[in-house]
């Protein structure tokens, strides 16, 4: 069958395909049944799920383990909407998501009202750009969404598909846009100055973000930090950019007092601060300014100009960031860096503020998790204050070993963050951990994981509280309203729904519950009993 003869929906879906998409995840309505049947005809599987915003995160998923565009699919008026908070998520944390909605016929929705509401207005402030599908330009505004997914800081993008236009036969060939080249920096005079600095630097410094994983300049990062000898700090969503056992890896930073009471000190005592694809959007406001772009020289690379104003820098380089940071290197290596010993005496801080000395909690299940589950787990992490401590103590060895929100920092992430993961990856460890709050907002997606024989780890830290705001109320001697809920038996709903549940409250009972889910052919949950004071003094 010609591209001439085709529905546009089948346009659409063959450019997705083209673009390494496999995976679509949504909730069907009859708006979208002609677009879900051009997806598995074009050979990109769609995956039922139990609510839309769970699907866009599902779709973020296979994103992380494919590099190709994680595809959520909603039908008419609630189905889009319910849909908002992922694709928000997906805006702030640089996830190429393309939306596929559908929607009333122009001409019906003019004299029709019901579930009829501008979509492309909705969901135009939170994307990088929206279209409403049409038959004679379907390749076009496929490539167009794809690029613009992919280009520069990744995002979503909507694409609107009204009834009648997914059914219609598209007309025209279209020209698939070719993959982009690395953008180089231009040898400008301050660049000569900044590869100047920092062949001169005594204490130099990386700090790296979530744009150079997107970039996929690890080799390029860990070639920086051995040629400069300059030990490296990470954003959460850069964990692993560099193994983190490696000697100059001080680890992830953005949430924790008491990780930036060992970090921060050092970074106002670094000579030559390089900020490689550092997005500041996951830091707090211990981060603002954290530096002098006068008395120090601050060197930021990144895929866009600063328009945040959460820090500035002596010099401003637009472009790629492993070609950036090659071209800045010299020639032959460093050495004698850092002679008071800065960066070693911060490690060793970071390593026993964080280690564990209790028998039973949070920290003590995080620590038995990672000695437990092979090396090359892959883990997500649900927002709340489990998130704060699991992202200071998890090691990661390669990129995204650990997932989660960080701009928007939204709660029920990790359960479908760690299903698509694991729908790409059948064979591999997945583990998600959850506080008992944010477990309960995507409970339903456990029969998601059933029907579909994942057999991921959904660890849950129960302690009936929304443990974080509990805790900043009490430090702020407020009363306790609205923070506590029921203690729920999950171990139960995991054995009604098909997986296997497990509760512990003891080292042996984890260690005995790891070692069967390893082992289980379904899903995995394992609610772990804490108090809900456990986290007192934890980050």
């Amino acid at each position: 069958m010609s591209d001439q003869q085709m529905r546009a929906a089948d346009i659409l879906a063959r450019r997705l395909y083209a673009a390494g998409c496999r995976f679509a995840f949504g909730m069907p309505g009859g708006e979208v049944l002609t677009l879900i049947d051009a997806l598995e005809k074009a050979g990109i599987r769609f995956v039922l799920c139990k609510h839309e915003n769970a699907a866009g995160f599902m779709a973020e998923g296979t994103y992380h383990r494919t590099g190709a565009p994680g595809i959520l699919v909603t039908t008419v008026g609630p189905g889009a909407m319910n849909g908002l908070n992922s694709v928000e998520n997906a805006r702030q944390d640089r996830v190429p998501l393309i939306v596929l909605s559908g929607a009333i016929d122009a001409h019906i929705a003019q004299s029709y009202t019901h579930q009829v509401l501008d979509q492309n207005q909705v969901f135009r402030p939170i994307t990088k750009e929206t279209f409403t599908l049409n038959a004679k330009a379907a390749h076009i505004i496929a490539d167009k969404a794809i690029a613009i997914a992919t280009t520069g800081r990744a995002g979503p993008v909507h694409i609107d598909v009204p009834i009648s236009v997914a059914e219609e036969s598209a007309q025209g060939e279209g020209i698939l846009c070719k993959p982009s080249l690395p953008v180089l920096p231009a040898m400008t005079a301050d660049f000569e100055k900044a590869k100047t600095a920092l062949a001169a630097a005594k204490k130099p410094l990386i700090i790296c973000g979530l744009d150079a994983v997107a970039e996929n300049a690890a080799a390029a990062v860990l070639n920086a930090i051995e040629t400069l000898s300059a030990p490296i700090i990470t954003t959460y969503k850069a964990k692993g950019i560099i193994p983190e056992s490696h000697p100059l890896s001080l680890g992830g930073a953005g949430l924790s007092p008491k990780n930036d009471s060992i970090l921060l000190p050092l970074v106002r005592e670094a000579d030559v601060i390089i900020a490689i694809g550092y997005d500041p959007i996951e830091m707090r406001p211990g981060w603002q300014n954290a530096w002098d772009p006068i008395a120090q020289t601050v060197i930021d690379i990144t895929a866009e100009p600063n328009t945040h104003y959460m820090h500035q820098s002596t010099y401003n380089i637009i472009g790629d960031c492993a070609a950036s940071i090659e071209a800045l290197l010299p020639h032959s290596p460093v050495s004698q860096t850092w002679s008071n010993q800065a960066p070693e005496k911060a490690k060793n801080a970071l390593i026993e503020t964080f280690h564990t000395h209790d028998a039973w909690g949070p920290a003590k299940v995080i620590e038995l998790c990672q000695e437990h589950l092979p090396k090359d787990t892959l883990a997500t992490a649900d927002s709340g204050a489990h998130r704060i401590l699991l992202s200071q103590m998890w090691q990661c060895e390669f990129p995204r070993a650990l997932t989660q929100s960080s701009g928007l920092c939204t709660m029920g992430v990790a359960m479908p963050l760690a299903m698509g993961q694991q729908i790409v990856e059948p064979d591999r460890t997945v583990v998600s951990f959850s506080g008992d709050a944010g477990f309960l907002m995507t409970l339903g997606e456990l029969s998601t994981a059933s029907e579909l024989a994942l057999k991921t780890i959904f660890v849950v830290f129960v302690d009936a509280s929304l443990a974080l705001i509990e805790l900043k109320q009490r430090q702020r001697q407020m009363d306790n309203l609205g923070v506590d809920f029921g203690r729920f038996d999950f171990a139960a709903v995991a054995n009604a729904l098909g997986g296997h549940g497990y509760n512990v409250a003891s080292e042996a009972e984890l260690i005995a519950a790891l070692s069967a889910a390893q082992s289980n052919e379904k899903f995995t949950v394992i609610a772990a009993q804490i108090d809900r004071k456990s986290y007192d003094n934890a980050f």
